[in-house]
């Protein structure tokens, strides 16, 4: 049995015919037939008997449609409970991003949700390879996530929407030659040691890129993930670095050049699972990051 079956019941012991029932529920009187044949198969006594033209409730047909009262009772105050945590303004909001849109994004976040009647944000830092992104949106609510601008579409059972459209800029030592240079090209820094990131990461493409324009394997000599600790590296002489324009911390003995002769951009998405936005705070947060990306690109002017 299910609501839809019981409530047919209630209606015919309340109107006593199939067509008022249709009538009412906006139905044929075929359809409402077919839902009290697949109640009844699932009850052992009868549920209606006729009296002369009416279809009436037999005592087990009374009693089940009493009880479906009490069922239809508890489904409203179940979907009003629903309806009042869905809009609630406040509420924890868990939110995942890989580790520079982490460092750029989650204190503006931090101090935009501050005080009452405000999302709780739940922040965590997840730096994984591209493809498991989607696999997060099982844990978090929102997860950041980067790709490249020819990098594979995220798939259909995430929702995806894109903050910000990032520049990827060399990074070189403040002292090195080619810091004199606005623009640098894929010759220019083929001949140099590199400091990349670890095989599976959005950036590994662009570096091969690189390589592909220069016609010339590069020399990578270190695999760091995280651009903190690679802008500490470049300023030591490690090597040149691909590093975001906008997220990533300026470093005082790091300089950024543009690349010209190869696509150098990537995406930072906000992926969800389309049914967590029906929480109004989840809808604030994701606001918030929008407001965050414009703050954040607005900085470089």
């Amino acid at each position: 049995m299910d609501e839809r079956q019981l409530r047919i019941l209630r209606e015919l012991g309340d109107l006593g015919s199939v067509s008022a029932v249709a009538e009412a529920l906006h139905v044929t009187p075929s359809a409402i037939s077919q839902q009290l044949r697949l109640l009844q198969r699932s009850i052992p006594v009868p549920l209606t008997e006729r009296a002369g033209r009416r279809v009436v409730l037999t005592d087990a047909g009374q009693a089940l449609a009493a009880a479906a009262i009490e069922v239809e009772s508890a489904l409203a105050r179940a979907r009003h409970t629903i309806a009042d945590f869905a809009e609630q303004p406040d509420g924890n909001v868990s939110v995942a991003a890989f580790h520079s849109a982490a460092s750029a994004f989650f204190p503006i976040l931090l101090r935009s949700l501050a005080g009452q009647n405000r999302p709780r944000p739940a922040l965590a830092d997840e730096d994984v390879a591209q493809d498991r992104f989607p696999a997060l949106t099982r844990d978090y609510d929102l997860v950041l996530a980067h790709r490249l601008d020819h990098g594979p579409p995220w798939p259909r059972t995430v929702t995806s929407t894109t903050l910000l459209h990032e520049p990827l800029d060399i990074a070189l030592p403040a002292s090195h030659p080619l810091a004199s240079k606005p623009l640098l090209t894929p010759r220019d820094v083929a001949d140099q040691p590199w400091i990349t990131v670890h095989d599976g990461f959005p950036l590994m493409a662009t570096i091969e890129a690189i390589a592909s324009v220069a016609n010339r394997r590069l020399d990578i000599v270190h695999r760091i993930n995280e651009f903190a600790v690679v802008a500490e590296a470049v300023a030591a002489g490690g090597g040149l670095a691909l590093m975001p324009r906008w997220t990533a911390r300026p470093h005082p003995d790091v300089v950024l050049r543009p690349l010209s002769g190869v696509h150098a951009r990537r995406h930072i998405d906000v992926l969800h699972r389309p049914e967590r936005t029906a929480r109004k705070a989840v809808r604030t947060v994701l606001a918030e990051l929008h407001r965050a990306a414009a703050e954040i690109q607005g900085r470089e002017t």
